[in-house]
């Protein structure tokens, strides 16, 4: 009987299975799942003095694998370097400087800073390479090292504070800064950082004073948002606050707080023009005894200006003695408040006069008119504040118990006030401007020398 074809064509090819089988066996027998782990010296001095501070691990894995490597100490501390960590088959080469992942020792307490990475106790350790397939196939291999002379002692964050916690960036002068004040026991490179809502770090620069950079000591970061280098700062909202420092041996601390920013954004105002055109109108009224100003006691306001009925820009003649009367309108077109202080609208100065002779001081971050003439003795020594009370929002801040009074976002306001003109200047006619003044911060260039007319004092007849 005739043996079928297809039965000797499945016999001749389990027999080349068969042999392939056995020859592959042959070549290459199977392997352990680990091989030739090993320390490149059997000892490091981890203090960054550049000699023996690491030491390579290499090994051979020859399946996939979840790999451990750990470190055990003679009282039983065990160290992890690598914690169940997936790899492919291959060589691996690893450099090792006896810092692995945090660990605290019995009786230690460092409150609320996390300890990222540390340098283990000087001493004679078993290491312990361990691997696991999937198919739950184990191996390990073991030896010793030994860790000496290390540069032991933390990097720690022992003082470590941010005021105000919440603040406001927006170059009112109230809140607008958050400064965060770190002590350093240890020389290290530190870091501060906000996280946004995309877990984008937003790093803050520190500010040097007696302090060098990354040397042990106090250390301040000074943040104010980026609104100061003219740009907006982040979204109002709480932010994780991190503080980070890493010393030359690679050992990482870190603190974390909140920051809260609230009203952020970069401050905007204008004067803009009348109904009529006009920038500033520009009037002379008589003197009156009320309007006299001091310290003590505001005088009378003067009238504000009607608009009138031409654009007469001729020479302005005021005789000595009255008093040049000026009406402007202030445009806050950003997003955020802007702040004034006074004297109120209408206040009349004599010419010898400026506000802190009226109880008015310059203040960081506030906003003001001001007016100037080409004799003045100061640069817009006669000033005013953006709006009446009532016109303008009242808010009162918590830790200082004051009052301050702002100019809303997308609001106007009419601004108005006089000089009086009680000296002939040796300049005379001698032009005079408005000026729109953010205090300690700058008079823009869209703001300076705002409609500048020829005012011309008429001597009194004798």
């Amino acid at each position: 009987m005739r043996i079928p074809i297809w039965l000797t064509l499945i016999a001749a090819l389990v027999v080349v299975i068969g042999v392939i089988i056995i020859g592959s066996a042959l070549v290459a027998p199977d392997q352990p799942l680990i091989t030739a782990a090993q320390f490149s010296s059997a000892t490091i001095t981890p203090n960054a003095d550049g000699s023996d501070d690491i030491a390579i691990f290499s090994y051979t894995l020859t399946k996939n694998a979840r790999v451990t490597l750990t470190l055990e100490s003679a009282d039983g501390h065990v160290f992890a370097f690598r914690q169940d960590e997936p790899r492919i088959p291959g060589d691996y080469r690893v450099e090792f400087s006896g810092v692995v992942d945090g660990f605290t020792l019995d009786g230690e307490d460092f409150g609320d800073q996390q300890i990222l990475q540390r340098l283990i106790p000087d001493g004679v350790y078993t290491w312990r390479l361990s691997a696991t397939t999937e198919a739950g196939e184990t191996a390990e291999q073991t030896g010793t090292f030994t860790i000496a002379d290390g540069d032991a002692p933390l990097p720690l964050l022992t003082d470590f504070t941010v005021y105000p916690q919440l603040f406001t960036p927006n170059q009112d002068g109230i809140a607008d800064r958050s400064q965060i004040n770190v002590f350093l026991t240890k020389e290290a490179t530190l870091t501060t950082y906000l996280i946004d809502p995309n877990g984008e770090r937003l790093y803050i620069s520190e500010r040097f004073e007696d302090s060098r950079p990354g040397e042990a000591g106090r250390h301040l970061f000074d943040y104010e948002g980026g609104v100061d280098l003219g740009a907006n700062p982040p979204t109002d909202g709480t932010y994780p606050l991190v503080v980070h420092a890493q010393d030359a041996v690679g050992q990482r601390v870190q603190r974390e707080a909140t920051l809260t920013i609230q009203t952020g954004g970069k401050p905007r105002a204008q004067i803009i023009p009348q109904p009529i055109g006009m920038s500033v109108i520009w009037e002379v009224v008589p003197y009156d005894e009320a309007y006299a100003s001091t310290r003590e006691q505001q005088g009378a306001l003067a009238p504000m200006p009607t608009d009138p009925q031409s654009l007469d820009i001729t020479r302005l003649g005021v005789p000595q003695g009255d008093v040049l009367v000026f009406k402007l309108t202030v445009e806050n077109y950003s997003d955020v408040p802007i702040r004034t202080t006074g004297p109120e609208p209408g206040v009349v100065y004599d010419w010898e006069q400026r506000a802190p002779s009226l109880g008015w001081m310059e203040e960081a971050g506030a906003w003001r008119i001001g007016i100037e003439c080409q004799t003045s003795a100061a640069s817009y020594p006669w000033r005013w504040a953006l709006g009446t009370r009532d016109h303008l929002t009242a808010v009162a801040d918590p830790d200082s118990g004051n009052t301050y009074y702002y100019l809303m976002t997308g609001e106007t306001s009419v601004v108005w006030g006089g000089i009086r003109m009680n000296r002939i200047e040796n300049l005379n006619p001698q032009n005079c401007w408005a000026g729109l003044i953010h205090e300690y911060v700058e008079v823009s260039e869209r703001n300076r020398n705002v409609g500048p007319r020829e005012i011309f004092v008429i001597e009194a007849a004798n």
